[in-house]
């Protein structure tokens, strides 16, 4: 039996979570992802701001308090980009973040071009064609895409040319009824999460005495870059960051190494150099206070995530990481459990609401 203070998913959230993970957000060109996200928080926040490189902002309570606190997730998905075509229409790519070599054999893929979407797959040589002596594993150097081009010509007749985007679109699904499913939920289910507490806060009608901003990054996978910028634009004195984290209780993992985490279990209070003590102790204690499982997780010298960004930014800012375990990450099946994303958006909330009445603990240093 589910704790009855834990929100609840409904099918309006539902709705927005299938369209928001099936857009496209490659990094570097996130527009498509973020304007799903910016309308459906239009609802729930005072107003919206949008910076250079595409970070948007929601912002509940802008002007009434000196105080600043960032919820924060980044919405890029790792992707692709057409490095070479050769005069017989193959087409090489690079990576655009941690895109793994190793499951683009036989996928589908859309390159993203000028004239639209061109569909095309990552072929592979057949079985009946390979020596087992000699077998070759996919790496960055032997993947390739076929469009069904008939040389390098038609193939940039099509629209297709060094430097378009290459994504997958593999679409949500929801597995047992308690696994959510898809290509991008690192880190689109932790904008998801956000955008709930933002309406948990609106429906709820609490009346923040600090300036909370609400910030979907862009540019996370290739090195924090929108976290970094963002940062120095608020100048926040708390983030509060969320992103998504390994579950270990699959196959070929190592407890030892990645620590012991398995989805269903709650959200993952992490510990890095990053982290402050004040902080995370305080989500630790409102998880405990509420009633919600959580589970912990160890980053020895860094997360990772934005939440370093975020950490060593300006003059110092107070930070914590609440993460989602995931299954497969970097893949295209990347799953996780409806229960952790609701336990998530209540402790935020709850953590948020706490914070707001001892003002002077968490800002006054």
């Amino acid at each position: 039996m589910k704790n009855k203070n834990v929100y609840l998913i409904n099918e309006k959230s539902i709705k927005f979570l299938k369209n928001y993970l099936n857009s496209f957000s490659p990094t570097g060109e996130e527009s498509e992802g973020q304007k799903i996200w910016k309308n459906y928080i239009n609802y729930y926040v005072e107003k919206t701001e949008t910076d250079l490189y595409g970070t948007v902002v929601g912002i509940i309570n802008p002007n009434n308090s000196p105080y600043k606190l960032i919820i924060e997730a980044h919405v890029d998905e790792v992707s692709w980009y057409v490095n070479y075509i050769t005069e017989n229409g193959m087409i090489y790519v690079s990576r655009n973040g941690g895109s793994d070599h190793q499951i683009a054999p036989s996928k589908k893929v859309v390159i993203h071009t000028e004239n639209g979407l061109v569909h095309g797959v990552f072929g592979w040589p057949a079985i009946h064609t390979r020596k087992i002596s000699e077998e070759k594993n996919p790496n960055i150097d032997n993947i390739f895409i076929d469009i069904g081009g008939k040389n390098r010509k038609e193939v940039e007749k099509i629209g297709v040319h060094v430097g378009c985007f290459v994504t997958y679109p593999d679409d949500f699904l929801i597995l047992n009824k308690n696994y959510f499913v898809c290509r991008s939920l690192d880190n689109k289910i932790g904008g998801f999460i956000i955008a709930e507490v933002t309406k948990m806060i609106k429906e709820q009608k609490l009346n923040l005495k600090y300036g909370l901003y609400v910030v979907n990054s862009v540019q996370e996978e290739v090195g924090l870059r929108g976290a970094q910028v963002i940062s120095k634009i608020i100048n926040p004195h708390i983030a509060i960051v969320t992103d998504v984290t390994h579950d270990t209780s699959t196959p070929m993992m190592d407890k030892k190494i990645q620590g012991d985490i398995k989805c269903g279990l709650g959200p993952v209070i992490v510990y890095a150099p990053s982290i402050k003590k004040n902080i995370r102790e305080y989500i630790i204690h409102t998880a405990q206070k509420q009633q919600l499982s959580f589970q912990r997780l160890v980053s020895s010298r860094y997360t990772g995530t934005d939440t370093d960004a975020f950490a060593y930014s300006n003059k110092g800012v107070t930070s914590a990481l609440i993460s989602i375990p995931l299954r497969y990450m970097h893949t295209t099946v990347e799953m996780v459990h409806k229960e952790d994303v609701e336990k998530t958006i209540q402790l935020i909330f709850e953590t948020l609401k706490g914070i707001n009445l001892s003002i002077e603990k968490f800002f006054m240093y």
